[in-house]
């Protein structure tokens, strides 16, 4: 395994970049949405256990790219390993499996893709050697590059030992479910993968609305559309060893629930795979709570996905893993359905955490 310790050292990390990201930040966005008064009360010291499937950094090549194409990525550009640690301290979390945020590595250069998902993996391998126990990794991918991404998933789950892989919802104009990706999908399901899927701006959709920025709208959407295109593809049933993880609750899948069944019930292969139609084969993917956690969106999400399929994610540095466990806490979930969500579910899917 190639791993330098050039960058991280044990206990603390090289910030990449001299901006920092304060707590009081997170306070100030949380108290704008109304969430302190949500969790007031809630525990604010948890012992060390939550799994953090959705929990991001950025390596000093993903800084680069991100301040040399204009991302914008604020909370990215301003992360270091320090306040992730921190974060993760503050709200119980023992482990944070981290992935490489939107937008993605790939910019329609394959080799600079290949390159930086091979710089991208080592970073998160030295994140996960340095602390031992505190970090996972999701393989980044260079996706639609098929080959080298083969050659990545390999490089990732057998020498550096990752958990699973990480994709974005779309390459291009093309969702997950695109037949062009179908050597990927073989691959991962025959070692059983998962696959943590993350948003970002579609390339179908940007700068819809004026004075509102495609996060707010369109990175929901977004997993809505990359869901769809796994099922009308027959992804999912053609592969049902990949587990999949999506982000942010599933983007606005459980409010399009009976959309999505009409557009099942009319593909005969889909029904006789499933004869119950849409709603048990969206329950068989994974949903994380990233954003999510509140009080509007949990109802829709615990209705519609088993509690065996709900994962604990924060968003981190975008959003604070101590506000997703005190809004958990706070919805009135059972001390069983808890431990399931911020630990056991995670623990069962996830390759050589345990």
């Amino acid at each position: 395994m190639l791993i330098k310790r050039d960058r991280i050292e044990l206990g603390h990390a090289t910030a990449p970049c001299g901006c920092g990201l304060h707590r009081r930040g997170f306070l100030g966005a949380a108290a704008a949405l109304g969430v302190a008064a949500m969790t007031r009360g809630a525990r604010a010291a948890p012992q060390p256990t939550v799994i953090d499937v959705h929990h991001h950094y950025t390596s000093p090549a993903l800084l680069a790219m991100m301040r040399g194409r204009r991302t914008h990525q604020g909370f990215n550009e301003a992360w270091t390993l320090q306040k992730s640690l921190d974060a993760m301290d503050a709200a119980g979390v023992a482990t944070a499996v981290v992935s490489t945020s939107d937008p993605g590595v790939f910019f329609g250069d394959y080799d600079a893709a290949k390159a930086l998902a091979r710089d991208c993996n080592e970073y998160q391998a030295r994140m996960v050697a340095d602390h031992k126990g505190r970090f996972g990794m999701f393989t980044t991918l260079p996706l639609p590059d098929i080959d080298n991404t083969l050659a990545e998933i390999a490089y990732g789950m057998d020498t550096l030992k990752a958990q699973g892989v990480g994709m974005m919802t779309s390459y291009g104009t093309k969702y997950l479910g695109d037949p062009a990706f179908v050597p990927v999908m073989q691959e991962l399901n025959r070692r059983k993968a998962t696959v943590f899927v993350h948003p970002l701006q579609p390339a179908c959709c940007t700068n819809v609305v004026a004075g509102v920025p495609d996060v707010v709208v369109e990175y929901g959407t977004e997993t809505s559309r990359t869901v769809a295109s796994l099922l009308m593809n027959h992804t999912t049933i053609r592969f049902p060893d990949i587990r999949f993880i999506f982000s942010h609750g599933g983007g606005a899948v459980p409010f399009l629930t009976f959309r999505f069944s009409r557009m099942v019930s009319g593909d005969p292969e889909l029904m006789k795979a499933e004869p119950g139609g849409a709603v048990p084969l969206i329950q068989k993917l994974y949903f994380d709570t990233a954003q999510a956690w509140n009080q509007y969106t949990m109802p829709s999400l615990t209705k519609l996905m088993p509690v065996d399929h709900i994962v604990f994610g924060s968003d981190f540095p975008a959003a604070s893993p101590l506000d997703a466990v005190n809004g958990l806490r706070a919805f009135g979930l059972s001390e069983d359905a808890l431990g399931k969500i911020e630990r056991h579910n995670a623990l069962g899917i996830l390759a050589n955490l345990a």
